[in-house]
């Protein structure tokens, strides 16, 4: 079987660092820090009082007052990003065939704050059990990829995948496949998350996994620096559209790059650390190279996991080492997190984002944060600390990986006919 073209056509965001595409790109290339003190509730009992949290967003600007009511902000957050793709696709002018466009999402959370709020009013009350009817409807993780399919009568494949921190990766490449295999012409495809709140704060702040960088959280998100402490939470969303190249190419489209791979792999070793060999991250790099069909050597921008942790930080660097061999000082390496801090289960979808931009623009974001080098990675990687750096990027590979091992890789490729 001939297995069909994929191209991106259309793309959203919705980040701690910008509102819309451009804003976020724009801010990625300039090196802003999307982390600041935390607004949405008060923290000031919690070992981490900051986070990366989406800024001047006012939902009823996007979506009517009395539906925004029955989503939770992760459903507002997806539905914003989608709308924005839908747009700059244009793929709806072109009158296409309804029942072969889908939604593929990810969210490796749902709705987090929906089931805090309720859960509270339950056991602060009396002990009838009054909830809002909207409370399941709004907090299952699957509903975004519904509301994103009823917005646009989009009556394609449509589910959401869950998978830590991986999720909109799994989501972008089961988007991917679909299309390439012949089973929809387009998927609305990507991920939200909305974890900024007690909850998620608390949870994350008990396994130690946060930056507790109070007294100064825009330097906090410090991937690969000998001070790493721990990484940023992060909230928003991202979404891209895939589109079939012919499809694309029969409606005159606008083509940002192509999908050409997509890797995936278990780490099968603990929870929550990662194989300290980073043995799933290089698994998961060489299925998406093979599954591409191109050469290690060809690839010239890996957007790494990078959440700024102690141990995630090295794993992963042993990985590309290992991957890419002699060539791995030829790429330029990235961790965008060190802006947007870590979306969990959107963070690749935005990162995805920066790899298509990176590819399309010919310059890589930096890492920024960086003070110290750490003795236990080779300083003769380049790593594009603290400024942008222009280069031919014809491939980009961009790696998120998950809590219970998850790990994925997806490639994106300059577009040429």
């Amino acid at each position: 079987m001939q297995l069909k073209r994929v191209v991106v056509t259309g793309m959203g965001a919705l980040t701690p660092i910008g509102n819309s595409l451009n804003e976020y790109w724009e801010a990625l290339i300039a090196g802003k820090s999307g982390a600041a003190p935390i607004t949405l509730f008060d923290a000031s009992l919690f070992k981490t009082q900051f986070a990366c949290e989406v800024k001047n967003f006012n939902v009823e600007d996007h979506i009517d007052k009395k539906e925004a009511r029955k989503l939770d902000q992760f459903s507002q957050y997806a539905i914003v990003s989608a709308t924005e793709a839908m747009a700059d696709s244009a793929l709806l002018e072109a009158n296409p065939n309804l029942d072969r466009i889908g939604v593929i999402w990810g969210s490796g959370v749902g709705g987090l704050k929906t089931f805090q709020d309720e859960s509270k009013a339950f056991f602060e009350g009396d002990g009838t059990p009054r909830f809002n009817p909207f409370f399941i409807p709004k907090m299952i993780a699957d509903i975004a990829a519904g509301h994103i399919s009823i917005k646009f009568g989009l009556r394609g494949p449509n589910y959401v995948t869950v998978s830590a921190c991986a999720s909109s990766t799994n989501a972008i490449i089961d988007a991917f496949n679909l299309i390439r295999l012949g089973k929809a012409d387009a998927i609305v495809t990507g991920g939200s998350e909305a974890a900024v709140n007690e909850m998620g704060m608390g949870g994350f702040n008990a396994l130690k996994a946060l930056s507790t960088r109070n007294e100064s959280p825009e330097t906090a998100s410090r991937p690969f620096d000998a001070e790493r402490d721990g990484f940023v939470l992060g909230e928003g969303a991202g979404a891209l559209i895939l589109e079939e190249y012919e499809h694309a190419i029969k409606r005159g489209a606008k083509i940002y790059a192509e999908v050409i791979g997509g890797g995936m792999s278990g780490d099968a070793y603990h929870m929550t650390a990662p194989h300290p060999e980073g043995l799933g991250a290089r698994n998961t790099m060489l299925a998406a190279i093979d599954d591409a069909e191109i050469n290690p050597s060809q690839i010239d921008y890996v957007n790494v996991h990078g959440t700024s942790t102690p141990l995630g930080d090295v794993a992963e660097v042993k990985a590309i080492q290992a991957v890419f061999g002699e060539h791995a000082y030829n790429l330029n390496i990235s961790s965008t997190k060190s802006m947007t801090g870590h979306l969990l289960g959107a963070a690749g979808a935005i990162e995805a984002i920066a790899c298509i931009m990176a590819v399309k623009n010919d310059i890589v974001p930096p890492t920024i944060n960086h003070f110290t080098d750490d003795p236990e990675l080779d300083s003769n990687l380049n790593f594009t600390f603290n400024q942008a750096q222009k280069r031919t990027v014809n491939v980009a590979l961009s790696n998120t990986f998950g809590f219970g091992g998850h790990n994925t890789s997806v490639i994106v490729k300059k577009f040429t006919k």
